[in-house]
C-alpha cells in the first residue's frame, strides 16, 4: 500500500467503487499468501484467515477518519488492512521479524497500531469489546467526535464481555458501533447451536439501535456504516450492526472442517464479495482492464511485501526483555511526613483530587464512585468538583477494567475501582491478557498508564469471598505493577506516583486501615514505586512485610526488643516489581529472615522472598527462613476461627524469638 493509499484509508471520505475493490483485493491476496506461507512453515504461529469476509472489513472502515478507533478479533488481518496498515510490516509480523508491525511480539492474532487507531487484534474472544468502550469513553471525555468500531464474531455474543460492554455503552451513550461479522460459525459450532435469541432482540433488550446488512456487499456495508457513524458523531448512542457473511477457510489453518459440507461452502462462494464488487463495477461502466490492472498492482504489492519480510531480520536476542514495561521515572525517597494527623481514607481522596485537578486526562470510574462517593466514602464530593470525570459504572468489573485499558491506549490516565479485591477474578482477563500484555505484544506501540484501585482486609468476619489477599496472583503476571501501602503518607505518595506511572498499576488498600491516622505529607509528596523502606533498623533479624501487617511486625519488634532481640523491619510497599536489593542488604547484615503477610502461606510473596534469599543470600543465612501467614484455606467467618487463622503481632513475635534462638 502506498503512502497516499494509507492516508486515503484514514480520511473518511467515500472511496470510489474501484478503490473499495482494491482494498478487498488486497485483503484477499494477503490472506491467500498467508495461508501459503503457513503451509510452507514460514509463519510459525496460529493463523485465522478472513477470506470471504473482505466486504465487512472494508465497508466498516471506509467511513472512518483519523479520530476513530477499531478493535479487532483473532481473525483480524482484514480489519487492520482496511484501516490502513501496510502489508509489508504485517507479513513481517506474521513471520516474527523485527520489522513487523509489533516487532515480532504479537504475531497474527495481535497485530495493532494504536497510532493509526487500530487498538489490536485480540486472541481472546470478545476481549476487544470492553476495550472499545474505553476508547469511546476517551472520545466522549475529550469531545473529539471520534467513534469506535468494535468488530466481533457471532461466537463472541455468548461471552459475558459482550453483555458488559454493550450494556455499559448503552447506559453511557458511548459512540460505539458494535460490528458483528456473522459468519455463521463459532469455531466449529454453527450459530444456531450457540444462541436462541437473534441479535436484533438482544439490541432491543439493551435499548440500542440495530441494523442488518449484507456483509458480502461492500457498498451496502459502506453506506450503512457511514450513516451509523454520522449518527454516532451526533450523539445518538451505540448501534449494533449485523453483517451477514461467511468464512471460506476453517476456524484456523489446518482445521479439518468436518462440521460443514462442501456444498454449503460452494453456495456461499457464489456470493464472493469480490464477484459482487466486480459485477457492480461492470454495471457502473468500469472497464475490465481497469479492474485487472488493480489486481496486477495488488499482486505486485503482496509479492514485494512477502519478499521484504523474508529478508528482514528476527528480533535481536538483546531485545528479549524490551517492551515488557515502560521505563518509569526515577523518584527520590521523600522526607518523612510531619504534618498534622490525617486518615488513610483522606490520603486516598486527596491523592485522587490532586491528580484530577492537575491533569485533564485523569478520570475515575467504578461502581458507585460518583453520586455514592464509594462504599467507604473515599470519593465523596469528587463527582461534583469534576463533572463527567468521576463516572459511575454498572456492576460490570470486566467492562470497568476494559474501560481503563481502552482509555489508556487512547492517551488518558484512567483510575478505575474494583470494589473488593476478591472481585478481581471476575475481570482477570482484562488484567492478565490485556493491560499486562498489550504493551509487549504491540512491540511498545501501546501505552497503558492506568490504575486499578481495590481493597482487602481480613479480621472482621467478612467471610471467604471478601477477605482474600490475592497480590501473589497479580504479581505473577509480567507487566503488572502491584502496590500495597501501609501508612497514610505512603498511600498518598504511592497513589499519586501510580497515577503518573506509564504502566498498569494495581493499587491495593487495606480497608481496616482507612480510619488509621498518620502525619500528612506535603502536596507534592511522591513515593517511588518499586522501592522498599526500612521502617525500623536492627541488627539481629530481618522481618519483611507490607500493608497492614507492617504494623503488627513493628509491634512484635518492640515486644522482643525488651528481650534483647533487635529486629529490622522492612515495608515492601511495592510487591511487583520486588525490591530485592533492600531485602538482601538487610539479610547480609542480620543473617536471619522472617516474612509475614495476610495472604495464605503457600505460593505467596513470602515464598518468592524465601526463594530469593536461598538463591542470592544463601551464604548470609544463619537460620532457616520462616514465613508467618494464614494456612492455605479460605478465610473463616466465625470470629473465633478467624482469629486462629489470621496471625497477629503475638504470632509474629513468637516466630522471631524462635528464629533468633537458632
Amino acid at each position: 500500500m502506498t503512502t497516499d493509499q494509507r492516508k486515503d484509508a484514514m480520511t473518511g471520505s467515500r472511496p470510489d467503487l474501484l478503490e473499495l475493490h482494491r482494498r478487498m483485493r488486497r485483503i484477499r491476496r494477503f490472506e491467500e499468501r498467508a495461508a501459503e506461507l503457513y503451509r510452507q512453515s514460514e509463519v510459525p504461529g496460529f493463523v485465522h484467515l478472513s477470506i470471504g469476509q473482505e466486504a465487512s472489513a472494508v465497508g466498516a472502515c471506509a467511513p472512518l477518519d483519523e479520530r476513530d478507533v477499531i478493535t479487532s478479533t483473532h481473525r483480524g488481518h482484514g480489519h487492520c488492512l482496511a484501516r490502513g496498515l501496510d502489508t509489508g510490516s504485517m507479513f513481517a509480523e506474521l513471520m516474527g521479524r523485527d520489522t513487523g508491525t509489533c516487532h515480532g511480539r504479537g504475531g497474527s492474532m495481535h497485530i495493532a497500531d494504536p497510532g493509526r487507531g487500530v487498538f489490536g487484534a485480540n486472541g481472546i474472544v470478545g476481549a476487544g469489546l470492553p476495550i472499545a468502550v474505553g476508547a469511546a469513553t476517551a472520545a466522549t471525555l475529550r469531545r473529539t467526535g471520534g467513534v469506535v468500531v468494535a468488530f466481533f464474531g457471532d461466537g463472541a455474543v455468548a461471552q459475558g464481555m459482550f453483555h458488559e460492554a454493550v450494556n455499559l455503552a448503552a447506559v453511557q451513550d458511548l459512540p460505539v458501533l458494535f460490528m458483528c461479522e456473522n459468519n455463521h460459525y463459532a469455531e466449529f459450532s454453527s450459530a444456531a447451536d450457540q444462541h436462541r435469541a437473534p441479535l436484533s432482540a438482544r439490541a432491543a433488550g439493551y435499548g440500542i439501535g440495530y441494523e442488518h446488512v449484507d456483509g458480502n456487499d461492500v457498498v451496502a456495508v459502506t453506506d450503512l456504516v457511514a450513516s451509523v457513524v454520522e449518527r454516532l458523531r451526533a450523539g445518538s448512542g451505540p448501534v449494533l450492526v449485523e453483517a451477514e457473511t461467511y468464512r471460506w477457510h476453517g476456524h484456523y489453518e489446518g482445521d479439518p472442517e468436518r462440521y460443514r459440507s462442501p456444498g454449503e461452502l460452494a453456495d456461499w462462494k457464489k456470493r464472493d464479495p469480490l464477484l459482487v464488487s466486480r459485477r457492480r463495477l461492470t454495471a457502473a461502466g468500469v472497464r475490465d482492464e481497469a479492474v485487472d490492472a488493480v489486481e496486477v498492482e495488488i499482486e505486485a504489492e503482496i509479492e514485494s511485501a512477502v519478499e521484504a519480510a523474508r529478508q528482514a531480520s528476527a528480533p535481536a536476542p538483546s531485545s528479549l526483555f524490551d517492551h515488557v514495561s515502560a521505563p518509569r521515572p526515577s523518584l527520590p525517597e521523600p522526607a518523612p511526613a510531619t504534618g498534622e494527623k490525617f486518615r488513610t481514607m483522606d490520603a486516598v481522596r486527596t491523592a485522587l483530587e490532586h491528580e484530577l485537578a492537575a491533569d485533564p486526562d485523569v478520570f475515575v470510574a467504578g461502581i458507585d464512585v460518583g453520586a455514592g462517593g464509594n462504599v467507604f466514602g473515599l470519593t465523596r464530593g469528587l463527582a461534583d468538583r469534576f463533572p463527567g470525570r468521576v463516572r459511575d459504572m454498572p456492576i460490570s468489573e470486566t467492562a470497568i477494567v476494559g474501560t481503563a485499558v481502552g482509555a489508556a491506549m487512547a492517551g488518558m490516565r484512567p483510575i478505575v475501582e474494583i470494589m473488593y479485591m476478591d472481585f478481581i477474578g471476575v475481570c482477570f482477563d482484562q488484567l492478565l491478557n490485556q493491560a499486562a500484555k498489550l504493551r509487549f505484544m504491540t512491540g511498545g506501540r501501546a501505552s497503558l498508564p492506568l490504575v486499578v484501585r481495590t481493597q482487602f482486609g481480613a479480621g472482621r468476619s467478612s467471610g471467604s469471598q471478601h477477605s482474600q489477599s490475592l497480590e501473589a496472583l497479580l504479581a505473577h503476571v509480567p507487566g503488572l505493577t502491584v502496590v500495597m501501602p501501609s501508612t497514610p503518607a505512603d498511600t498518598y505518595g504511592l497513589l499519586r506516583a501510580a497515577i503518573r506511572d506509564p504502566n498498569p498499576v494495581v493499587f491495593v488498600e487495606n480497608r481496616l486501615q482507612y480510619g488509621s491516622k498518620g502525619p500528612r505529607p506535603p502536596a507534592d509528596h511522591l513515593v517511588p514505586i518499586g522501592k522498599a523502606k526500612v521502617v525500623r533498623e536492627g541488627r539481629d533479624l530481618t522481618l519483611v512485610s507490607y500493608s497492614r501487617m507492617v504494623h503488627d511486625c513493628l509491634a512484635a519488634a518492640d515486644t522482643v526488643a525488651a528481650e534483647g532481640i533487635d529486629v529490622e523491619v522492612i515495608d515492601l510497599r511495592t510487591i511487583a516489581p520486588l525490591d530485592r536489593e533492600t531485602v538482601l542488604a538487610s539479610l547480609a547484615k542480620t543473617n536471619r529472615l522472617v516474612i509475614a503477610h495476610e495472604a495464605v502461606r503457600d505460593f505467596g510473596v513470602g515464598a518468592e522472598l524465601v526463594a530469593m534469599a536461598a538463591d542470592d543470600g544463601f551464604w548470609h543465612l544463619d537460620a532457616p527462613i520462616v514465613r508467618v501467614a494464614p494456612p492455605p484455606m479460605p478465610a473463616p467467618y466465625a470470629p473465633s476461627l478467624e482469629r486462629l487463622w489470621l496471625p497477629d503481632a503475638g504470632a509474629i513475635a513468637d516466630t522471631v524469638r524462635r528464629v533468633a534462638a537458632v
